[in-house]
């Protein structure tokens, strides 16, 4: 199939870009890298009257380290994370989620904004970014507003962005040195989007631990004090205490009834706090 007619744009600067989005009124959609709304458009599930492609805003593509976080701006391609074009303050786990994200073609060209804008719950970025503890700067011409990463994906599809408004950078926090780290996923093949996704942060020496169960049908299951999974305390035999009773709870709550299915995303989970603990 191909696309429904529409208007492009082409802005040279983010005020223009955001004027165009203003103006439209809600009809009109953002195009960066195009690799989530490319094939929207084209199975014709999104029509909008004007497509906005703001990859060529230098002030969207900046990463740079700022007041002790990495603020990546919003065009910053997988690829840039994973060959370490930006600055690291996750120690690695930023470019390990990003060297396994699909295929390096859509590396290549799909950007973190573009990402976190779609919502997909399979997307890796919001279940890593989550975990870690990372906030979303937001734009329009009526000014900036930061969340966290939980609150700004709000269900399957759905983010928290307003008409007019679009993704301008994401903040990362530091790792500390005494925190491990853990993400896994399953997929049926190589590239796939993931089925489950399991991501840890996990600090025995401050006693604390985020977790997020992703790839589930509706928003990611965050736990910023995960202190549950593990017998109601962090400790330094995390490993052995997670309780995956608990984590199976948490899914059954969320609306995933069958067991089966709550099975892999256990598994999934259980991967990465093995890794974390590795």
């Amino acid at each position: 199939m191909k696309p429904a007619p529409f208007g492009y744009e082409r802005p040279r600067d983010l005020n223009s870009a955001l004027s165009m989005l203003a103006a439209a009124g809600g009809s009109a959609k953002v195009i960066a890298g195009g690799q989530s709304l490319g094939p929207m458009l084209n199975l014709r599930l999104v029509q909008p009257e004007l497509v906005v492609d703001i990859s060529g805003l230098a002030e969207l593509k900046q990463a740079e380290l700022r007041d002790g976080e990495l603020v990546l701006g919003a065009l910053v391609t997988h690829a840039d994370i994973e060959d370490g074009r930006t600055a690291d303050v996750t120690r690695g786990a930023m470019r390990g989620v990003a060297a396994n994200i699909a295929y390096r073609a859509v590396r290549n060209r799909g950007t973190i904004g573009g990402s976190l804008s779609h919502a997909d719950p399979a997307a890796d970025w919001i279940s890593a970014l989550a975990a870690l503890g990372a906030r979303v700067a937001l734009r329009s011409l009526a000014g900036a507003r930061v969340m966290a990463i939980e609150a700004f994906v709000v269900g399957a599809l759905e983010s928290a962005l307003h008409a007019g408004e679009i993704v301008e950078a994401v903040h990362v926090p530091p790792r500390p040195v005494s925190a491990h780290w853990g993400y896994a996923k399953s997929c049926r093949k190589t590239g796939e989007f993931a089925h489950a996704i399991g991501a840890v942060l996990v600090d025995p020496a401050r006693a604390s631990a985020r977790v997020v169960i992703g790839a589930i049908d509706t928003v990611p299951i965050v736990l910023t004090d995960a202190a549950e999974l593990f017998g109601g305390r962090v400790a330094a035999d995390y490993k052995q205490r997670f309780d995956a009773r608990v984590a199976d709870a948490l899914l059954a709550k969320a609306g995933i009834s069958d067991a089966a299915e709550r099975h892999i995303h256990v598994s999934v989970l259980k991967r990465a706090v093995h890794e974390a603990a590795a």
